[in-house]
């Protein structure tokens, strides 16, 4: 699937530090292994029915500044990103205005690759739609059928009564595979069923094996899209979707899976159990998450409706620069909530920012000491925040070589000025 083009990045002096990272599995401060020097993200995308919203842009930037953090230490990227163009909540929006699924899709789609790009976030060089590897998914799920890590659940309303669901057997995995319950998400058992019915899944469902076994393959229903396949006609389900992307494009035990936290589980869950179970190694080295964004006292959602989107700052005249900025104030792991005028507080301070590189000054801080501290807190578990109250100061008082924080801030935090 086409992407979009990438942003300037321009050349710094010298090179900053792989950044140590928060794993969400381990709970630790880690430094992910980068084998041959090449990092290999995979993130989870949109599913494309309501895009871009700021919850949104505040993922897809956290992943944008670790790849800024890894180039700027001389590492080597390769980037993978899906759409989850074929799920139910974009079948229901499709349904609910009257409108056909794969030109929602396709909509929403162009709106999101359009944000992002605006936004100046670095491009994937695997772009995937899920409806683009339906074959290999297919292929997946019979695989761990043949291995014993799928079972069928009798499915009543399936549009051939010989066709079943399929679900992924998690006591067997936990058995016969290197995955256990829990590798990436490290909550008990209670919390992992209710996020289940909340996320997704079915845990209530009759003839399952485990409550929490999720759908691999859902047999095809009468008026839902579905495609003929070794395990049937039917389409996928969610994780296996991401597994079978993300191998294909970066291999197994790749440097970071990444996305929002409330894809912890069950979803970084199973994916990385799928793909364990189908290839016999961990599907990533570390697991992370940014937080969550609230708006007007909850969670940016879909279901409740208090979205911003980020094609309508855009069109209302904002600053790219400036909604970056108004995400990038806070650290990618915090869970905090937008507040309408945060786009002017931003705006403010990219002014002075702007104002502080024209400002003469006798007394100029080091351009290249700044660059060291931005590097320092961009190490440190990308510390956004830091990095702006340091760029503060320093310009609030002027520097010495204006050219260098203006490619510095541009490089490391794709801030124009």
């Amino acid at each position: 699937m086409r992407t979009w083009t990438p942003p300037e990045l321009p050349e710094l002096p010298g090179v900053g530090t792989a950044p140590k990272l928060f794993n969400t599995a381990t709970q630790r401060m880690e430094y992910p292994a980068i084998p041959e020097g090449k990092a290999l993200l995979y993130v989870c995308g949109i599913t494309p029915y309501d895009a871009t919203h700021l919850g949104h842009a505040f993922t897809y930037l956290t992943f944008d500044i670790m790849q800024r953090a890894w180039r700027d230490a001389g590492i080597e990227t390769v980037y993978a990103q899906n759409i989850t163009d074929i799920d139910d909540p974009l079948l229901e929006r499709a349904a609910a205005t009257d409108v056909d699924w794969r030109e929602l899709a396709d909509d929403q789609i162009g709106l999101y690759r359009s944000d992002m790009h605006r936004l100046g976030m670095l491009p994937p060089e695997h772009f995937v739609a899920v409806t683009e590897q339906i074959d290999e998914i297919a292929q997946a799920v019979f695989e761990l059928r043949a291995r014993g890590f799928a079972y069928t659940v009798d499915t009543a309303d399936a549009e051939d009564p010989a066709q079943d669901d399929i679900y992924f057997d998690t006591a067997a995995a936990e058995r016969d595979s290197q995955w256990r319950l829990g590798d990436v998400a490290p909550y008990d058992p209670e919390l992992m069923r209710r996020l289940s019915a909340e996320r997704g899944g079915d845990p209530d469902r009759p003839g399952k094996r485990g409550p929490l076994d999720p759908l691999l393959w859902r047999a095809a229903r009468a008026g839902e899209p579905s495609w003929d396949s070794p395990v049937g006609r039917g389409r996928p389900g969610w994780h296996i979707e991401c597994s079978v992307i993300a191998t294909r494009a970066l291999g197994g035990a790749f440097t970071v899976q990444g996305g929002g936290a409330d894809l912890v589980f069950p979803h970084h869950e199973f994916t990385a159990a799928h793909a364990t179970a189908l290839s016999g190694t961990p599907l990533a080295h570390a697991y992370c998450h940014a937080g969550l964004v609230a708006y007007q006292g909850h969670k940016m959602s879909k279901s409740r409706g208090n979205l911003v989107f980020v094609s309508k700052l855009l069109a209302a005249g904002a600053d790219p620069s400036a909604i970056r900025l108004g995400l990038l104030v806070h650290h990618y792991r915090s869970e905090w909530e937008w507040q309408d005028a945060d786009l002017a507080t931003a705006n403010r301070r990219l002014d002075a920012w702007r104002a502080g590189l024209e400002r003469p000054c006798t007394d100029p801080v080091a351009a290249e000491t700044v660059l060291q501290q931005l590097r320092a807190a961009l190490a440190n578990d990308l510390d956004t925040p830091v990095m702006l109250a340091t760029l503060d100061a320093a310009l609030d008082r002027g520097v010495d070589q204006p050219e260098l924080i203006a490619d510095a801030v541009l490089a490391l935090l794709g801030v124009r000025l």
